[in-house]
């Protein structure tokens, strides 16, 4: 799979880190974290949709933590992308299926890591370069961690249309790429900090992919260029004395060469 060359977390190195994580923060490697916080999302949906004014009151706001709100670190997490009952499902039920998956591939250790990793990368953002929509591009990257494991994967888009999820992946990086290209520099640095668990976690895999192919596309070159070139080739068959080494070359009358089988006139 796509994961097993672009990930982090392969190698002895990574695994000893791992190991050492689960040995020093034990609650990082709780199960179900994840799917507790899609579950959130539904409850804090129903919440909103009978007091919407509630919303502000669970919102990242810098000014609010500073005053002593700090359970806004946390409770902007639980705030779902949509107010709309139909789409409120269909958010809901992805994000459960991504919680499952990515927890059944990385394990609840990783996965507790790679979410708390993009929080911290969402307060870096909220509290030095301000914006909003923290909570989507939280979700973002569980997304991509999932396209990025599982490229062929294939998901029904509107619950009609079967694609494999790299292709969505893909039409939203392009739509993020340009928003990056045209934000100042402020939104920029929020939205690096913001992908911040997925940038760790995979980009180093994505370098070290580019240098092995790099590497391997030197050495076939090399290797072709040290291949020897044939002195003979016959102009029917394209023998040369490379691939049929046993095979005798005669030039015919009309200046060309000829293996002994095809050489005019014979026989």
């Amino acid at each position: 799979m796509a994961a097993e060359a672009a990930a982090l977390m392969n190698g002895e190195p990574a695994e000893n880190f791992w190991r050492g994580l689960r040995r020093w923060c034990p609650w990082l490697d709780t199960p179900g974290v994840l799917k507790a916080v899609v579950l959130l999302n539904a409850l804090t949906f129903l919440l909103l949709a009978m007091v919407p004014a509630y919303r502000e009151m669970l919102e990242l706001s810098p000014e609010a933590v500073r005053r002593g709100e700090v359970w806004r670190l946390a409770t902007y997490i639980f705030i779902p992308q949509t107010t709309d009952w139909f789409w409120a499902v269909f958010y809901l039920l992805f994000m459960w299926f991504l919680a499952d998956a990515l927890e059944t591939a990385w394990g609840p250790l990783r996965l507790n890591a790679f979410y708390l990793l993009g929080m911290a990368g969402c307060t870096v953002a909220a509290f030095f370069f301000g914006g909003s929509s923290y909570n989507t591009f939280l979700n973002l990257s569980l997304f991509f961690a999932f396209a990025t494991l599982a490229p062929d994967h294939k998901v029904y888009l509107f619950f009609v249309l079967r694609l494999k999820i790299k292709y969505i992946a893909w039409v939203f990086a392009g739509f993020m790429l340009l928003q990056f290209a045209v934000i100042p520099l402020p939104g920029k640095m929020a939205m690096l900090a913001c992908l911040a668990n997925y940038l760790v976690f995979f980009v180093p895999g994505f370098v070290r992919d580019a240098r092995t192919r790099r590497s391997n596309t030197v050495r076939l070159e090399k290797f072709r260029s040290q291949t020897p070139e044939s002195v003979h080739r016959c102009r029917v068959c394209g023998r040369t004395e490379i691939t049929h080494p046993d095979a005798d070359f005669r030039v015919a009358a009309d200046g060309e060469e000829y293996c002994t089988e095809h050489l005019p006139g014979r026989g």
